[in-house]
């Protein structure tokens, strides 16, 4: 990848802006600073996520939609009411249908993530998954697991406590059969600097995990 791609300075410089407004988390100097924020985080984002959705759609064969997360705050509903948010996040959805899954890239203050998965699947897609589940293909979903945790990939926690109805409490994959959503994601080192070769090969990594979700049906 050339070295001059309008991202190559996407970390360092939204870590540094995104540290500035750690100190200063208020409209009046988010606003004096938009110009900064347009076009050192927003328009090579924007470049980013494009390049990205053209890789995932010659990974998996499938539609690509891209999205950059707003930096602004939903506060209607919280005690916190500082209104805009230190991380920048961005995800791509891959598929349609029951079959829809996402991969995740987000810069922090204290890490680089990438991920994947199905976040609060909706009542048909969670019925689905658990009929799969519940099956000899769950089996093959451990496995997925157990090698992409050898990897480092970590994953969420289940939200249920006990196995849903109709399966056993013993079910062979129970511990599966309590998620609501299933995400999965690893770190990159703060040193990352070629992004593209970097998400491919990380989002790549993912695809065992996310060929099964989306042969979810």
């Amino acid at each position: 990848m050339p070295t001059d791609m309008p991202f190559d300075q996407l970390i360092p410089d939204t870590r540094a802006f995104l540290s500035e407004l750690h100190a200063n988390n208020t409209r009046d100097w988010f606003m004096e600073h938009k110009a900064r924020y347009d076009s050192r985080l927003k328009g090579p984002s924007e470049v980013l996520l494009d390049v990205v959705a053209a890789d995932l759609q010659q990974i998996t064969d499938r539609p690509v939609s891209p999205k950059l997360f707003r930096q602004q705050r939903d506060i209607r509903f919280s005690k916190d009411k500082t209104p805009y948010k230190t991380h920048l996040h961005m995800l791509w959805h891959v598929g349609e249908g029951l079959g829809r899954t996402a991969f995740y890239f987000g810069i922090e203050l204290d890490r680089i993530v990438l991920g994947g998965g199905c976040m609060g699947m909706e009542k048909d897609k969670l019925v689905a998954y658990r009929k799969r589940v519940g099956s000899a293909k769950g089996k093959d979903l451990m496995r997925a697991i157990s090698d992409a945790s050898k990897s480092g990939i970590r994953f969420s926690e289940p939200e249920l406590k006990r196995v849903p109805a109709p399966f056993p409490a013993d079910h062979p994959q129970g511990d599966l059969l309590k998620h609501k959503s299933l995400t999965f994601w690893k770190e990159l080192p703060a040193e990352t600097t070629d992004l593209r070769k970097s998400l491919k090969g990380g989002f790549a990594s993912l695809m065992p995990l996310q060929d099964w979700l989306m042969a979810i049906r």
